[in-house]
């Protein structure tokens, strides 16, 4: 039998040289790069978000600040109209029939673009933060040996480390996680106690990223009502016209003048609803895309906490 005794923050194995063989010493030896050594820091949350390097308030993990999405969506939207602008002026007639469907057909394209592009920037930035996130799955913040076990005295070496690895652990969902349960192991008497702490913070950690949706699942509601009221406003226009229409009487020209405005107000009523309905179905399969990566990234720290954390618990009574 060998003894590990802790010490700062290394593990130093105690054993006689007549009581294990040669090749269990090379098996018992520290590896390198043990993971209490200190070492530079692996992930900086400053540096690696792409909200933090630009200076914004921080969403909670993998939740996207709506100001920079915002303001992201508004310079998109700009260049949009200022492309469409462009190519109704100079394009073919292609590309005046595709620029007139959004500057032509009445106000409520604009917003349904603004908010088209404010949900695509939103979910950009949320994917770049779950990368970031999964990033921290890689980390070795726990000896390897299978001998390791956490006790009240190695949880604060472990905690200590994560705390070397990354600037703050309370950014980074896995470790937030486990921090919060070593923390707590002091005043825990029992390790399935450990266990139930890691499961609450679970179902805490999926309510957070389905809450994180929702100002898009706003979006996705607001989209399509915007659609439908360009075309009421669409439809309003064209029986308007036909009214006109029929006070015309015999004067072909007044009759070919308010059909034109006919034609118009149908071609408002339907192409808004048509930009609307594709604005939607694109955000929803965004939404299909990076929802499913994030629950894969949920799956997979509860399997690290299930595995590195709870299997490997041990009350310590000194």
């Amino acid at each position: 039998m060998y003894v590990i005794r802790f010490s700062q923050h290394n593990f130093i194995y105690s054993m006689s040289n007549s009581e294990v063989p040669k090749a269990a010493h090379e098996a018992l030896a520290p590896i390198s790069g043990s993971p209490f050594a200190k070492q530079e820091r692996v992930i900086d949350w400053g540096r690696d978000d792409p909200e933090a390097r630009l200076g914004f308030r921080n969403g909670r993990f993998t939740t996207a600040s709506p100001t920079l999405s915002f303001l992201a969506a508004g310079l998109l939207t700009a260049l949009f109209y200022t492309i469409l602008t462009l190519s109704l002026q100079r394009g073919g007639d292609e590309a005046r029939w595709f620029a007139e469907m959004f500057l032509k057909r009445g106000p409520c394209p604009y917003p349904t673009v603004l908010l088209f592009f404010w949900a695509v920037c939103l979910l950009f930035f949320k994917w770049r933060k779950i990368k970031l996130q999964k990033r921290v799955l890689n980390l070795s913040f726990l000896p390897m040996e299978p001998e390791f076990v956490l006790t009240a005295t190695t949880a604060r070496a472990v905690r200590e480390r994560m705390g070397q690895m990354v600037d703050n652990p309370h950014h980074f969902l896995l470790l937030n996680r486990i921090d919060l349960a070593l923390a707590n192991l002091h005043n825990i008497g029992n390790p399935a106690d450990v266990a139930t702490i890691l499961k609450i913070q679970s179902e805490n950690d999926e309510a957070q990223m389905a809450s994180s949706y929702g100002l898009v699942h706003g979006f996705m509601w607001t989209i399509p009502v915007l659609g439908f009221i360009g075309t009421v406003l669409g439809l309003s226009e064209a029986i308007g016209s036909f009214a006109r229409v029929i006070q015309a009487g015999g004067d072909m020209e007044q009759i070919r003048s308010s059909l034109q405005n006919v034609t118009g107000g149908l071609a408002t009523a339907f192409e808004t609803t048509l930009i609307a309905l594709v604005c939607a179905m694109i955000i929803q399969l965004m939404i299909s895309f990076i929802q499913a990566g994030e629950s894969r990234f949920l799956d997979d720290c509860n399997e690290v906490c299930h595995k590195q954390i709870a299997g490997r618990l041990r009350i310590s009574k000194s």
